[in-house]
């Protein structure tokens, strides 16, 4: 099923808009996911392709058909949610049947197709026990079982992995995305982890304030945000920003001067107004690059990871991370000379926080 969104809107009666003019067109049979810090209105949205929530002015089509005043069954959707509302007296078998034993499905066609479900989701050894004996990982699968079973054309989750811990967020991030490919369907996934977003997404919605910020590929959104939100929440370490107002075709960096010219082929016409000078922690050397910025900090904390290490660094007011080599690593409260290639260097519009194209 392919689904489109025209002009949503969603306001409160006390008057808070939490979605503004909210356009996208979802293609049959593709990930797309919401993301954003809490607020955003990614749940909102969600919950209004859900028949969960009135839209307050717009359009919402279903193949082309518009489904606005359709009721949630009517819709073909399936939700999983954060909490993984399981019913604790019925066993494993019982939770991912329960649609179909609604809808009054034959007997043995439920329990075919709950066997194959639970052989998708590895919880064949565990069909007859209850919720309370499985791990949060298993209940979560058991609860995006009972959403599978019903092979509608539209799967909506709603943070689905919040509650699990960090290896189990791993594995069911994988199992998610197996699951996607075996199923087929349609699926819109909210969450304020970009990690997830960037590992799951055919495209990714990045949301701020009930706004659309930008909407695109994972790589589209990490190499070409479109402004300093979507820069800094994309990405883990966030990109380090040096926030200065043009002096001189130059704007400082602790008591060094940054040459903006070297970038910007235009930089008279920014003198005296503000830049935002971005580059990703992992973007940096530590050896001499051809063609780059040489800039210098205090080493003031550092974070050993494994494969690689942040390394915290302060430059008079300016503080940034660097991602090195965990082999690489500095000793703290000493100078270290980085290099920033112009290649990985963004420049934004201090005031209206949009990307400068050179």
């Amino acid at each position: 099923m392919y689904i489109t969104l025209k002009d949503i809107n969603k306001i409160y009666p006390n008057g808070f808009h939490a979605v503004h003019n909210f356009n996208l067109e979802i293609e049959k049979g593709e990930f797309v996911v919401f993301v954003g810090p809490s607020g955003c209105g990614k749940s909102t949205t969600l919950r209004m392709i859900a028949g969960l929530e009135n839209i307050s002015s717009g359009e919402f089509l279903i193949n082309g058909e518009r489904a606005n005043e359709k009721g949630p069954r009517e819709r073909e959707v399936a939700m999983v949610f954060q909490s993984y509302a399981l019913y604790p007296q019925m066993t494993v078998f019982d939770n991912i049947a329960f649609g179909l034993t609604l809808q009054g499905v034959d007997e043995d066609a439920i329990e075919e197709r709950v066997k194959k479900t639970a052989q998708i989701l590895g919880l064949t050894d565990y069909l007859d026990r209850l919720p309370r004996a499985l791990s949060g990982g298993q209940r979560q699968r058991v609860a995006i079982g009972r959403a599978i079973i019903r092979k509608v054309g539209i799967f909506l989750m709603d943070e689905p992995l919040s509650n699990l811990d960090a290896k189990q967020r791993v594995t069911m991030r994988s199992e998610i995305a197996q699951i996607h490919q075996e199923t087929g369907a349609t699926t819109i996934y909210v969450t304020h982890d970009q990690t997830e977003a960037m590992t799951l997404a055919d495209r990714i919605v990045v949301m701020k304030d009930g706004y659309i910020q930008q909407t695109g590929t994972p790589r589209e959104l990490y190499f070409h945000p479109v402004n300093v939100f979507v820069a800094g929440f994309i990405g883990e370490p966030p990109m380090n920003f040096v926030r200065q107002t043009v002096a001189n075709g130059r704007i400082r960096f602790g008591s060094q001067e940054i040459d903006l010219g070297k970038r910007l082929k235009n930089i008279a016409d920014w003198e005296g107004k503000e830049i935002v000078f971005g580059f990703r922690p992992e973007a940096v050397q530590l050896a001499g690059a051809a063609e780059g910025y040489t800039l210098t900090g205090n080493v003031e904390l550092t974070e050993m990871l494994g494969d690689n290490t942040n390394v915290y660094i302060k430059a008079g007011e300016q503080n940034v991370i660097l991602k090195v080599d965990s082999h690489d690593t500095p000793e703290t409260d000493v100078n270290l000379t980085f290099h920033v290639p112009f290649e990985s260097v963004y420049l934004f519009d201090g005031e209206t926080e949009k990307v400068i194209e050179n």
